[in-house]
């Protein structure tokens, strides 16, 4: 009797193993993120997602699915490779060639690259990455457009957009970037050249390099305007001005700013045109819905390497 009553415990034990392990893995898997996507490949190319695991724990690719998304739903689930897994805090890219990508880039870790025969379809204008599970839940989802891309690129074939925050939300458009031109317009399987985790400051704004280069070198290419805010209806007008008062840029007209977030300066103005070499005023106006007002304002530096 005495064994009997202990395998059961085992038994009871080993299932509730079980479910703390499954639990742990859907959580991991919420926290798989797109890092940078290619959807614009050079002819003969290939598209890749890179996704990184945002998490402690080492997630099983295939637990993992890209949807093809259509109209305002998943029209199709594309299974990953089940014998790799994504460790943590660590990234994998997903194409379906794997050669192109080496061949075209600067893969640091090619053995993260994972080929699978088929995935979704990402158009070179516009179009939506959806990151889900087995079950179609979503984890997580980019709506792209070429616009995201530097203004200042001539051509934006065979360059990707990268992701420069993991901590904050992947639909902010400025949060993405195009790759930098000093690492091949691609970093596939490592760290972005445009990354940047931003530390906010406490119900303010921040504002860096006070000194910026729009050269898409990958240093000092945009004017971060970081906040961090303690509440979360607050819109705002964001716009830069030249030394004549003249505003050259609208950064948000109205925009609504959410509790945390990023809003960048390319160094163009509204005609898409570079700005001269100068110093420049950027001048913040947010309100609540109360119609309280607080107008901040700061300076910046913009220096032309070319």
């Amino acid at each position: 009797m005495p064994k009997k009553r202990i395998y059961t415990i085992s038994n009871r034990l080993l299932s509730a193993i079980a479910l703390i392990a499954v639990s742990v893995n859907a959580t991991a898997q919420q926290n798989i993120k797109i890092s940078e996507l290619l959807f614009n490949p050079p002819t003969g190319g290939a598209d890749y997602v890179e996704l990184y695991n945002d998490s402690d724990t080492p997630v099983p690719l295939g637990t993992v699915r890209l949807a093809q998304w259509r109209g305002d739903s998943i029209a199709k689930l594309y299974e990953l490779d089940s014998t790799y897994t994504i460790a943590a805090k660590d990234y994998c890219v997903v194409t379906t060639d794997a050669q192109f990508v080496k061949d075209s880039y600067d893969v640091h870790f090619p053995a993260k690259i994972v080929q699978v025969k088929s995935m979704p379809t990402y158009a070179n204008t516009s179009g939506t990455v959806i990151v889900c599970m087995a079950d179609s839940t979503i984890v997580d989802r980019l709506d792209y457009t070429s616009s995201m891309h530097s203004r200042l690129l001539k051509d934006a074939k065979g360059v990707a957009l990268e992701r420069r925050s993991f901590e904050s939300a992947t639909q902010e458009a400025g949060n993405w970037f195009s790759a930098a031109s000093t690492a091949g317009y691609g970093t596939p399987t490592y760290a972005n050249s445009q990354s940047r985790e931003f530390l906010f400051e406490e119900n303010n704004f921040a504002f860096e390099p006070d000194v910026f280069s729009p050269d898409n070198d990958g240093y000092n290419d945009l004017l971060n305007i970081t906040y961090n805010l303690a509440t979360e209806d607050l819109s705002a007008n964001v716009y830069i001005t030249d030394r004549n008062g003249r505003i050259v840029r609208h950064l948000l007209r109205g925009g609504t700013l959410g509790s945390h977030g990023i809003v960048v300066w390319d160094g163009t103005d509204d005609d898409g045109q570079r700005c001269r070499q100068g110093r420049y005023a950027l001048t913040i106006e947010a309100f609540d819905t109360s119609g309280k007002r607080q107008t901040i304002r700061s300076t910046v530096t913009l220096v032309s390497n070319n």
